[in-house]
């Protein structure tokens, strides 16, 4: 019997609502603010019907317009370089208002328009510099990586010279652990690394980095099977640390003097950095006066965390805060966030976030006292982001969640004094707020959502009050093309003790009296929330609206031992990473949500996801063979004993005190019995192609029928074949779950490189 063709309109919609395209449908949703001046006005691009449009923002005066009249400055632009000039598509990313003109690149040339009568010339000054150089605040200096080494330049390209000179591969300046380095993925675009892990001094004198050390770190290796160039073979060996090595990456902190080349080197102990630059991740940074370094460092079992200050003149470290716990102690809700640490003018009151009392929230304490001085923020919810402190007033201002009842992820935003009074909301409606702060903290932009409610962009000042509206997001083109906004639900955790909360995604053209196939769509890490509390639906949940166009029911939930909420929720995975961030609530959910709504399929129900969600893809398919009949795992991270230890380690727990083999989806291969296809880049440099291939070996030795696809050129994220790996699992999902066959001859063209998207991601 001969299964029906999928309408290829199907195919068509979901490839409108693919990441890169989905952004024409949605407009005046996102604000990137550009702040001049120290911070008092900024400009931003927005797509409008008329194509992409400058604006120029002032919060002081309340106006919000156009920064430039852009029919007049395109044709002065042509006029003067003899080029074709779109006004809709002006040939430049970004602007420099001065006076009464505004400054650009195009064409590789720097410009400046006057605006009283839009004449075009070339000036002196902007011209593109080394990408991958770090400038200072005050934009006359920049340090670059050179090899192993750092080198400073004068901007004005007067002067070029060496920092460091005894840089090796072992003992690198300035660089992430090899598996964060992007090398796959930067060759591929003509970059030869990241920029450098660097952070200036306020006043551009000085700057701190790190010497990385990898000496004695155990290699991976990875084959370069089909070289671009036709060439023989390669081998990759990058450094790969694992759960119980002696040996793991370390930041040794050094400062340099830009103007006399000395160097000052921390007098203390490197600091494990298992994943990333410290420098990177916030958790080193100069005080607002440049008088001294601030830095975190943890125990590699994450039990203890701890605040120090570097002299970066003596280079004395003196430890100010130390918090010890019995599972993790961390600085932030998510792995990823910046650290909820402040160090007041001074130097002698530090705001610390502890975990303590069950929830996250802000503590104040004496730098030569053992114990805080007052609890800042208490109460059920927990602090996600620190936004402000203002030490005149004694007030500091942050986002919460865990303070509206429908939805205990959405921010709000809210203010408290240093010595724990004065609680209050500035934000008193119940939707999510994310904030960007202006550099000179005057005033924020507030994007005010959720998943069913688009945004508003306003500006802000600090008692909450609006100062001027920026942008209402006009959907009308994403419900064009069948789009309905998630369905948020509530169901009850699979052990009956607290709410669960998830989005479900109705297919389009949903029709109550027919049956559509279910598909999950897990993460599988406790480092990070799968579920967006705004309209912007995150990384996932892009996949998840592309889904439904194809015709299935798609839900995404955040079980117990994700983060976000209680300390008691998210320790649900310690010591049990293999319920992939509460896989039985995944299966609770979809049964209760079932129960009253008998459209959803649970004879076809699917999962799918990639690097930690494709272990729990696996995982799910594995530990639940009776519900999940398909899958999908991308990248997946299938072992947790060959991953980078600041996960397995931080994560599960020391090694000895935990048993990595139960984490292990190898260890459950024999239970396969629906349908699976394995994906993997085979030079995904972050988590190695090994852990799919022994997972593959081991699902051969138990005689199991599943399809395994090696894009042999691919990175982690498969930069270059998004659309080859798109297409396959659409295509494996709709002839698996919805009992079709994909639309003959359709082929999703390849993703173009959107450089600022990178420019994001590298900072």
């Amino acid at each position: 019997m001969h299964s029906t063709e999928l309408d290829v309109r199907a195919y068509e919609t979901a490839e409108r609502l693919l990441r890169h395209n989905r952004k024409e449908l949605v407009r005046g949703d996102k604000v990137t603010p550009r702040w001049i001046e120290g911070g008092s006005r900024f400009w931003y691009t927005i797509g409008t019907a008329e194509g992409k449009r400058f604006v120029l923002v002032d919060p002081e005066t309340g106006t919000r317009a156009p920064a430039f009249d852009h029919e007049r400055l395109a044709a002065a632009l042509a006029a003067a370089s003899g080029q074709e000039v779109d006004a809709a598509a002006l040939p430049f990313p970004a602007i420099q208002p001065v006076a009464d003109a505004v400054e650009f690149d195009a064409f590789g040339a720097h410009w400046r328009c006057r605006l009283d009568h839009y004449a075009v010339e070339k000036a002196e000054g902007g011209a593109p510099g080394n990408p991958l150089a770090v400038p200072a605040p005050d934009r006359k200096h920049a340090v670059y990586r050179a090899g192993h080494d750092l080198r400073a330049q004068e901007l004005d390209g007067s002067r070029d010279w060496a920092l460091t000179s005894d840089g090796t591969e072992d003992h690198d300046y300035g660089a992430n652990p090899d598996y964060l380095m992007y090398s796959t993925l930067l060759g591929k675009i003509g970059l030869p690394h990241l920029p450098p892990a660097v952070a200036w001094s306020p006043d551009s004198a000085r700057v701190l980095t790190h010497r990385t050390g990898q000496a004695g770190v155990r290699r991976t290796h990875l084959v370069q099977a089909a070289p671009a160039d036709g060439s023989a073979p390669g081998l990759l060996s990058p450094r790969f640390a694992v759960p119980g090595d002696e040996h793991i990456p370390v930041a040794e902190f050094v400062v340099f003097d830009i103007a006399s080349g000395t160097s000052t080197v921390a007098q203390a102990e490197p600091v494990a950095m298992s994943m990333m630059s410290p420098v990177f991740q916030k958790w080193a940074w100069w005080a607002e006066d440049g008088s001294a370094v601030y830095y975190l460092s943890r125990t590699r079992d994450a039990r203890t965390l701890a605040l120090h200050r570097l002299d970066p003149v003596s280079g004395e470290v003196r430890t100010l805060v130390t918090e010890t716990g019995e599972t993790r102690v961390e600085p932030a809700q998510q792995q990823l966030q910046q650290p909820l640490v402040r160090v007041l003018t001074g130097g002698n009151e530090v705001i610390w976030y502890s975990q303590r009392d069950g929830w996250g929230h802000l503590y104040l304490y004496g730098t030569d006292s053992a114990e805080p001085l007052a609890q800042i923020t208490s109460g059920p919810w927990g602090v996600q982001e620190i936004l402000r402190v203002d030490e005149e007033q004694r007030v500091v201002y942050f986002t919460a969640s865990g303070l509206v009842e429908e939805n205990p992820y959405r921010r709000t935003v809210c203010r408290a004094n240093l010595d724990g009074t004065g609680f209050t909301r500035l934000t008193e409606d119940d939707l999510d707020h994310a904030v960007t702060v202006a550099p000179d903290a005057g005033c924020f932009v507030d994007s005010a959502s959720a998943s069913d409610t688009p945004p508003v962009i306003t500006v802000r000042d600090w008692s909450g009050e609006v100062l001027v509206e920026l942008e209402r997001a006009d959907i009308t083109g994403l419900k064009a093309t069948g789009w309905t906004a998630p369905e948020p639900f509530t169901v009850t955790s699979a052990d009956g003790t607290i709410d669960i909360h998830g989005l479900l995604y109705k297919p389009h053209g949903f029709d109550p009296a027919r049956r559509y196939p279910v598909i999950d769509t897990p993460y599988g890490l406790p480092t990070a929330t799968r579920v967006s509390p705004s309209f912007d639906p995150g990384y996932y949940g892009y996949d998840a609206e592309v889904l439904a166009a194809l015709g299935f029911v798609v839900i995404a939930v955040d079980g117990q031992g994700s983060p976000g909420r209680s300390k008691a929720f998210h320790d649900a995975s310690y010591g049990n990473l293999g319920d992939a961030t509460g896989l039985p609530d995944h299966v609770a959910a979809i049964r209760e949500l079932a129960e009253t709504r008998p459209w959803m399929d649970l004879d076809r129900v699917g999962v799918t996801g990639m690097s930690s969600g494709g272990y729990a893809a696996v995982r799910a398919m594995l530990r639940y063979p009776e519900l999940f009949k398909a899958g999908v795992a991308e990248s997946g991270m299938h072992d947790f004993r060959l991953l980078e230890p600041g996960l397995g380690e931080g994560y599960h727990g020391p090694v000895g005190e935990a048993d990595y083999t139960a984490t292990s989806n190898a260890e459950l291969a024999d239970r396969l019995a629906g349908k699976l296809l394995l994906i993997h880049g085979g030079l995904d440099d972050r988590v190695s192609p090994q852990l799919t291939l022994r997972l593959a070996e081991r699902l051969v030795q138990h005689g199991k029928d599943f399809d395994l696809v090696i894009v042999p050129d691919a990175d982690h994220i498969y930069f270059g074949y998004e659309h080859y790996v798109t297409q396959r699992r659409w295509d494996f999902l709709v002839r698996n779950l919805l009992g079709a066959e994909p639309p003959a001859g359709f082929r999703l063209p390849p993703v173009p490189i959107d450089m600022e998207a990178l420019a994001e991601l590298f900072g």
